[in-house]
This record gives C-alpha cells, structure tokens and sequence, in this order.
C-alpha cells in the first residue's frame, strides 16, 4: 500500500519524513491553511513524489510552481471542473515536451526551470461524509489518473476527520483513489479490514493525525503507521 504524506513545511521535518521513504510529499499552496508552503523543499529521494495541493488555483499560476518545484503530481482540493483539468493536463503535457525539446539543444541553462522527467500525475478530489453521490466522477474519469476521497467540511485541503468509509463500499469505477480524512494510529484495525476489501486503494493519505504541530509530523508515529500498513 503505498503512503502518502501530506501538509509537509519545514525543511528538516522534510528530510526525516523522507528518510522513511514515503511515496508521495504533498506541499500546500493553498494561503488559507495553516500548512500552506512557501520556501524551498531540499533534495529528496527519487522514489519520492512531491505532490502540490491547490484550491480553484489559475492554471497558469500552478503550472508555475509545478516547474519552479519540480512537483510530480497536483491535488485539486477545490470545485475544478472536468474542463479545467482537461485544460490543465494538456498544458502540463505541452510544457514537459516544451521542456524536453529545450534540453536536447541546451545541456544546461541557467536558472532553467525544473520539471518532472514524467508526466504529471493529476489527483482530484472529492468530499464524502455520510452519503456520496457517486455519478458526479464520471465526468473526471477520462481526465484525472486518481482520485482521492476526503472528509467533507469547512477546511480546504483537508479538515482531520473521518468520513462514513462504509460509503465507500458502492465505489463503482475501477479507477484508483486515495484514501484521506483523519487517518491515525488509531485507526489501523479499521484500516486493514477496508484495505482488504476488493477496493482499488492507491494509496493512504495522512497529515494532521501525525502532527506535534501544524506542519510538523511525528517520526516515530508515522514509521510504526508504515511498517504496520506494509504488512
């Protein structure tokens, strides 16, 4: 099962989490939140993917800091319509070959921009609490490669809670998706019997539950979460 951990902000916190070689980082850019990022994320390993969060964000401007960070992979944790993330998965498309093209004439340029060597993955996401209306993701279905199902509620970019995982059960797609909303320590039994359902879950999505502090997770508690969901 793969793990994702999310609202990273302060460098060394950074450089622990990674030592622990999860597969997705997320940063948010997202002002309104308490995790939101700004400033510079330090070398990671390759296996890493580092995931931008954005909200209604202007497609220019996160296709911006998805050259400026080198980000592998964008989470939509807005009201982006299946038309926005047409427009943005060709844009992405246009600007890796763009990129790709440049650097078969120049071997190096200064200050040149940083892009993932593979096709940015676009995650999209959708709230759930008590009941879900799954025909609204078909629309998304052509367009995103995951989705990723969190609590629905005030906050955006996530609102550390858990939503109903029992609605879940009438997921009628193949496509993958993340898990989110409040997940912890606590919840490992419940996990494991959804785990092992015949669900097509990508990957566990955690941030808030593993924190001493906005933006600070806890080492320890997020090593014991990963060696526990890798059983």
């Amino acid at each position: 099962m793969k793990l994702k951990v999310c609202g990273m902000k302060y460098t060394e916190n950074m450089q622990q989490v990674a030592a622990l070689q999860p597969d997705y980082l997320g940063f948010i850019f997202y002002e309104k939140s308490k995790r939101n990022f700004e400033g510079i994320i330090p070398e990671l390993p390759n296996s890493i993917k580092k995931t931008g969060v954005f909200v209604n964000e202007y497609p220019e401007i996160l296709i911006s800091l998805v050259e400026e960070y080198g980000l592998d992979a964008v989470q939509l944790h807005g009201d982006e319509t299946a038309e926005y993330v047409l427009h943005l998965k060709k844009q992405l498309i246009e600007r890796r070959a763009l990129f790709i093209e440049e650097n078969k004439q120049i071997k190096k340029k200064k200050n040149q921009h940083k892009i993932s060597k593979n096709q940015v993955e676009i995650i999209k996401v959708f709230g759930i609490k008590d009941q879900f209306n799954f025909d609204v993701l078909e629309p998304y279905l052509e367009v995103v490669d995951y989705f990723l199902f969190d609590t629905k509620g005030k906050e955006r970019g996530g609102n550390g809670t858990k939503f109903d995982w029992t609605v879940l059960e009438n997921y009628p797609y193949e496509k993958p998706f993340f898990l989110s909303g409040g997940i912890g320590l606590d919840d490992l039994e419940q996990l494991k019997i959804v785990l092992n359902s015949n669900l097509p879950i990508y990957a566990l999505d955690v941030n808030s539950k593993f924190e001493s502090k906005p933006g600070v997770k806890k080492i320890e508690d997020l090593e014991k979460f990963k060696k526990e969901i890798s059983v």
